[in-house]
């Protein structure tokens, strides 16, 4: 069998197509070889195990080091030092088994203390005494440690860094995960608002990051497979793949996976489309595969909840980019800052992040004693908007308190459902393209129907000025998409107000262009 898109587990070359990792990150051997501990954070799914074994495989071939990739996930929840240190040597001991090329693996820590506290730091110590090379060891799943193991790992690590020139000690470390150094300390410290420094494992040289595919890295990955086949991507289906993913290297690899594989079967005399790509990308949203789900589990996360929120609505006033939340969600792989805007980090995440909100109402939606489907709101091949917005007005009216009490996000909650019931009408019918005006306090919507263009804009009102000042973003987005009419939806959260006064409906004439004014 010849090579393939891997969207499981680390890749190799002998088996998968594979952009070289160690193109994406710079710097590495230069810490190596100044005897530094560094960190290295990504997202899940960006390629980081494949980095290290393959770097790993690179440095013992090399000879001038000794290598060892060791995955720290065996201790995750082993909270008490007591049995999480002994957890880990033994951790290191087994990956030493497996990798015949250091010798006097197969002796290290045979006969440890393991009720010994500081176990780890004198195994490691006489273990690179043995050796004839300097050893390094990269150590994967580092953030899966937490408390007293945490805290016992990082400080016998650093005395072992601090006292190198007296007692042989690892000549090189990383630290690999999810999170930077920084955020470790909310897993020794859960309770604490504030995560503070590095302490105690302030050795940390410094913090790298893997960055995602370029437009030309991806063009060149595809290429191999076209090399190996003979089936191209059009150079359409690969701009769409780069805008909707931005180079995340998952969904680079399970967009192709889902093509090739899937829709056409591994016929590889058919090219690979935009159109199947986007079918693709609508399958891998719907489907939620494991990585996409485990991503979207830290929605339900407060400290995530408090950027994305602001993110959602446009409110990025209420996002301070310093924060340690801010960080957190960043290296989850959630959110991007692009010319200083913060946004989703790649348009499927963001669609998947609104379908994931929203979903339960969705769902609720289509078990009520409501027709909200797409036939209902026809009218001569077209959809009658007036009608729609009404029918919301109606069920929002009626609905909205006990609706809006469901939603762990309160303040996002108005935008959410309208967009869960625009979905139960467009469901198989039609779609809905989703953009974060990240900044400006809104949230715009296109709605595709029968070849037409249904411009939508959320607002939440925060004052008089609130649909005045609204008009010349719903006629910029109306000109994007080339439209002459649009419609303005503005939330009305104020509790003292009626529902008369609430819900009205209005159409204004602006610069030859018809804008609907929804009030709800």
């Amino acid at each position: 069998m010849g090579r393939y898109f891997n969207v499981a587990g680390p890749c190799n070359e002998a088996n998968h197509y594979m952009i070289e990792a160690s193109s994406r990150l710079s710097g590495i051997r230069e810490l190596i070889d100044q005897q530094q501990y560094f960190v290295i954070h990504a997202p899940r799914q960006s390629g980081k195990t494949t980095f290290l074994l393959d770097l790993a495989s690179h440095i013992n071939r090399e000879g001038k080091y000794y290598a060892l990739y060791c995955s720290l996930e065996v201790a995750q929840g082993v909270i008490n030092p007591k049995d999480g240190i002994p957890t880990i040597v033994q951790g290191i001991a087994s990956a030493l088994r497996r990798l015949s090329v250091i010798p006097n693996g197969k002796n290290f820590a045979k006969e440890a203390d393991l009720n010994n506290a500081y176990v780890l730091l004198d195994e490691l110590s006489t273990f690179c005494i043995s050796l004839d090379k300097p050893l390094v060891i990269f150590f994967d799943e580092a953030d899966c440690l937490s408390e007293g193991t945490l805290i016992s790992f990082l400080r016998q690590l650093r005395d072992g860094y601090n006292t190198r020139t007296v007692a042989p000690f690892v000549h090189s470390i990383a630290l690999v995960g999810m999170r930077n150094i920084r955020d470790f300390k909310a897993q020794i410290r859960p309770e604490s608002a504030s995560l503070g420094s590095a302490s105690p494992f302030n050795i940390v040289k410094e913090a790298l990051t893997l960055r995602n595919f370029t437009k030309d890295e991806i063009v060149g990955l595809y290429g191999q497979h076209t090399t190996a086949t003979g089936q191209i991507f059009e150079p359409e289906a690969i701009d769409l793949i780069f805008q909707q993913t931005q180079g995340q290297p998952w969904l680079v690899n399970a967009i192709a996976c889902e093509v090739i594989e899937r829709m056409l079967q591994s016929d590889y005399t058919q090219p690979v489309t935009a159109e199947l790509v986007h079918q693709a990308i609508y399958t891998i949203i719907l489907r939620r595969d494991t990585h996409i789900d485990s991503l979207l589990e830290r929605l339900k996360e407060e400290r995530v909840q408090r950027v994305m929120e602001p993110v959602i609505i446009g409110e990025l006033s209420g996002v301070d980019s310093q924060s340690d939340d801010y960080h957190y969600t960043t290296d989850l792989g959630l959110i991007k800052k692009a010319n200083g805007v913060i946004m989703p980090s790649n348009p499927i995440y963001a669609e998947v992040i609104i379908r994931t909100l929203s979903a339960n109402s969705q769902k609720d939606l289509g078990e009520s004693r409501y027709d909200h489907r797409m036939p209902r709101y026809l009218k001569d091949g077209r959809i009658d908007m007036t009608y729609l917005m009404q029918d919301f007005q109606s069920f929002w009216r009626e609905n909205s308190e006990i609706w809006i009490e469901r939603y762990q996000y309160k303040e996002a909650a108005p935008q959410l459902i309208m967009q869960a019931f625009l979905q139960r009408v467009v469901n198989g019918g039609g779609e809905i393209i989703r953009e974060f005006a990240a900044g400006y306090r809104r949230i715009d919507l296109c709605v595709k129907y029968g070849g037409q263009k249904y411009p939508i804009e959320l607002k939440l009102r925060r004052s008089a000025q609130t649909e005045e000042n609204s008009y010349s973003q719903i006629l910029d987005y109306m000109d994007t998409l080339g439209v002459k009419e649009g419609w303005l939806i503005i939330f009305d959260r104020r509790p003292e107000i009626d529902w008369d006064t609430k819900i009205y409906l209005k159409t204004e004439k602006v610069e030859g262009k018809t804008v609907t004014i929804v009030g709800c």
